[in-house]
């Protein structure tokens, strides 16, 4: 994980105060892994990267399993809560394709996207290339690694290779909405 000194212009521990005790980051350029883009066709981007932090209230495994699982993603894979996932593809493999479409019912729009799995540890880590239909130039990296005691689950995400500061604010935004569907996921599937 890349460490945080600063964010925003402050220090890591207040934004951590201001953010809830949620962790989010940026950091320019760093933990892009060049190795895991090679070979794709595209040429990889340096650029500025998110880090969010988030804890669940279900084992690594369900929440390992929310992300592996096609079934399981249409229900919180998208960027508000009332958006739907009518596209979820997942081929389980490094090397094997991931597709996730979201829809916003409000402006009638999808926004797809999708990549290929580089790294696959369940239930501790997963890796994956991404690219968004609408800007199939820039191809970015997204970490997730999973760490549980006592039945709660940490996930620590990494987007790498982000545009520049704006894209990295939208994706946090979304990320998080993201988050929160996937909290409720796992909250109906788990509860207690």
């Amino acid at each position: 994980m890349i460490p945080l000194a600063h964010v925003g212009g402050m220090p890591v521990e207040e934004f951590l105060a201001l953010a809830g005790g949620r962790r989010y980051g940026i950091a320019g350029g760093a933990g892009l892994d060049r190795g895991a883009l090679a070979g794709s066709g595209r040429r990889p981007m340096s650029g500025e990267t998110l880090l969010i932090e988030r804890a669940f209230q279900a084992p690594a495994q369900a929440v390992f399993d929310a992300w592996t699982s096609e079934e399981v993603l249409r229900r919180w894979f998208h960027a508000a809560h009332d958006w739907e996932t009518p596209e979820a593809k997942v081929d389980l493999r490094v090397g094997g394709a991931v597709r996730v479409v979201m829809r916003d019912p409000h402006k009638d729009a999808e926004h797809g996207g999708g990549g290929r799995y580089t790294e696959i540890d369940p239930p501790t880590r997963l890796a994956f290339t991404w690219t968004w239909d609408e800007d199939t130039d820039r191809e970015t990296l997204i970490e997730l690694d999973f760490d549980e005691v006592e039945g709660v689950t940490t996930v620590r995400l990494t987007h790498s290779g982000l545009r520049d500061e704006e894209s990295v604010r939208s994706h946090e935004g979304g990320w998080t909405k993201c988050f929160d569907n996937l909290e409720r996921t796992l909250k109906a599937s788990h509860p207690g």
